[in-house]
This record gives structure tokens, C-alpha cells and sequence, in this order.
């Protein structure tokens, strides 16, 4: 029952905040103006994300504070830094705006800090900075660009971190459960605001927490000990997306960070789902994913043949989607 606690905390502090907050952000004038990215067409509220923050980080504070996460309680104060000041870089972007140049700095910059800290918590090498450093920075972009359609940030922080937070159960990291669990509650928690009609966005400081929260746990556990294919699996459809999208631009010789609505996400709503509906199919193709990834880690050479075919299948079929969508709609009109 302890873990209820920190779970509600998180999910009433990201449910409730935005009520006070949001005409905050009205008053300030946080919105979010359409353009080329953008697949809504009127000006939207955005930064309600720092909401979602305070929810992830009362949750994990709460989970120290009552005792449930007794050992190991470095990582999670390490995750709470690498968190916070993820989502207080977003809320600068939201509010000021930062050069690419700068924002990526101190996007690594909290990467480097963070893994440092981890590999010292745990004794792991310091080899292994870069590559955290790396990988923090990398996840916290691709949640940017991949947060464009109503639900799908809500929606991937509730998968994965459901998914790490039986990963923390597998693997006996108590830590690593309260992380998964408290990450999902305050993204579910923030559904109801953003779905339907959209009335707001979670903004820059939103899609850095997110990054930042499932990297920055990924890493730790990593570290850990905890198997790769647990970690790995279950932010693999945003990886795919994002990355062959970027492949395809770079190929076609076209300005890779330039606004765009190429992301297979995109294509699908211009294929003619709602956002809700391409929201969702990345979360089903998230968690097959995900959960294949469960069942390999630590298994024999054959399962884990067997899952990297069905995980192989799966991102075929995302990746066709779009046309998929685009041909069945055709023929159910014909």
C-alpha cells in the first residue's frame, strides 16, 4: 500500500494544478501559435506540462519521504535533479525561447551532471558519461519532436512508465518501480486536459520532462543492472519514428530542423485519424513493443529470436501505417 501514496500525490498535483495554473499562463501569455509542425489550426495554451513536473517530482519526493523507496534512494534524488532541471530549461523555452545551439548545451550539460552522478552512486565507470549524456540530451528531442498531436505525450508517459515500473518488479529495483509508477500517474493525470478538443498543451517544459524522466530512469537503471531489453523496448517506436523521419529529410536535402509534419504520427492524422486515434496507435505499437521486451531479457537465444521478429514485424507495420490508414480509408469511401 506504500506505493499508493507517492502515486496519488502525483496524480491529484498533476490532475489539480492546472486549474490554478493555466490562467497564470493565459495572463503571461504562454501559447502556442500554429505553423508548418503544428496539426492543430488556433492558438493554444501551452506550458500546463510544469503541472505534470510538479506531480513527477511531489510524487518522487513522497516516495523518499515515506520510506517506500528505502534503498537505493541516491538514484531517485539524482532523477529528481536531472528532472527538475530538464523541465525548468522547457519552461525557458515556453516563456523566452533559447537558441538551438544553447538549448542543446544545456540539454547535455544536465546529462553529463546526471550520469556522473549515477556512475558515482553506483560505482560504474565514468566511461559511460558520454553515452548518458547522449542519451538524456537525444530522448529529451526526441519527446519535443515528437509531441504534436493531442494525447501522445500523455499517452507514451503512462506506457512506458507502467512498462518500467514492472521492470523495476522483475528486476527487484523498488526504486525503479516508485519512478515508473509515479511517471505514469502524472501523465495520466494530465489526459483529461489535453484530449478532446486540446484546450491545452503541455509545451516545451512538458515534452522535456518527459524525456527527461524516461531517459534519465532508463540510464539509472541501466547502471543498475537491469536488463536492456526492459529499458530499450519500450521508447523504441518514438526512436523509430523519430529517426527515420530525420533520415528521410537529411536524404532528401532538406533542412532536417526545420518545422515539418513528417513524423509517421503526422502522416497518419493527414491520412485521416483523429488525433485521439494516431495518439493511440503509437501507444498499442509502444506497448506490443514494450512488453516483447519484458518477455526477452534474460531469456533464451530462441525468445529472444522470436521477439526481436514480432518487435521487427511491429515497426514494419508502424512505419507503413500511414499508407495503410490512407488505402483503407480510400477503399471504405469507393
Amino acid at each position: 500500500m506504500a506505493l499508493a501514496v507517492p502515486v496519488a500525490v502525483a496524480f491529484l498535483a498533476s490532475l489539480l494544478l492546472p486549474f490554478a495554473f493555466i490562467p497564470l499562463l493565459r495572463r503571461l501569455g504562454v501559447v502556442d501559435v500554429p505553423n508548418e509542425r503544428s496539426s492543430h489550426t488556433k492558438v493554444v495554451i501551452r506550458g500546463v506540462g510544469a503541472t505534470v513536473a510538479a506531480g513527477v517530482l511531489l510524487g518522487l519526493g513522497t516516495a523518499l519521504l515515506t520510506g517506500y523507496v528505502a534503498v537505493d534512494r541516491s538514484l531517485l534524488l539524482v532523477l529528481v535533479i536531472v528532472i527538475a532541471a530538464a523541465s525548468l530549461l522547457g519552461w525557458i523555452e515556453d516563456f523566452r525561447g533559447l537558441s538551438v545551439r544553447v538549448r542543446f548545451g544545456l540539454q547535455l550539460l544536465i546529462g553529463v551532471a546526471g550520469t556522473t552522478a549515477l556512475a558515482a552512486a553506483l560505482g560504474q565507470s565514468y566511461w559511460w558519461v558520454p553515452v548518458g549524456a547522449l542519451v538524456i540530451a537525444g530522448y529529451i528531442n526526441v519527446a519535443n519532436f515528437m509531441d504534436g498531436v493531442n494525447g501522445i505525450s500523455g499517452l507514451h508517459g503512462v506506457a512506458v512508465g507502467i512498462l518500467y515500473a514492472v521492470s523495476g518488479i522483475l528486476s527487484e529495483q523498488v526504486w525503479l518501480v516508485a519512478a515508473g509508477a509515479v511517471i505514469a500517474a502524472a501523465f495520466a493525470a494530465f489526459l483529461p486536459w489535453n484530449l478532446g478538443r486540446g484546450s491545452v498543451f503541455m509545451g516545451d517544459v512538458g515534452s522535456y520532462l518527459l524525456g527527461a524522466s524516461i531517459a534519465g530512469t532508463a540510464v539509472a537503471a541501466f547502471l543498475a543492472g537491469v536488463y536492456v531489453e526492459y529499458l530499450l523496448f519500450p521508447i523504441l517506436i518514438y526512436l523509430l519514428d523519430t529517426f527515420t523521419t530525420l533520415i528521410r529529410r537529411i536524404w532528401r536535402g532538406e533542412r532536417w530542423y526545420a518545422a515539418h509534419r513528417q513524423h509517421v504520427y503526422q502522416r497518419l492524422t493527414d491520412a485521416g485519424l483523429s488525433h485521439v486515434q494516431s495518439a493511440s496507435l503509437v501507444t498499442l505499437c509502444t506497448v506490443a513493443v514494450g512488453a516483447t521486451g519484458l518477455v526477452t531479457g534474460g531469456s533464451s537465444w530462441a525468445v529472444t529470436a522470436a521477439g526481436t521478429a514480432f518487435v521487427a514485424v511491429v515497426a514494419g507495420l508502424y512505419l507503413a501505417s500511414p499508407r495503410i490508414v490512407a488505402r483503407l480509408r480510400a477503399g471504405t469511401r469507393a
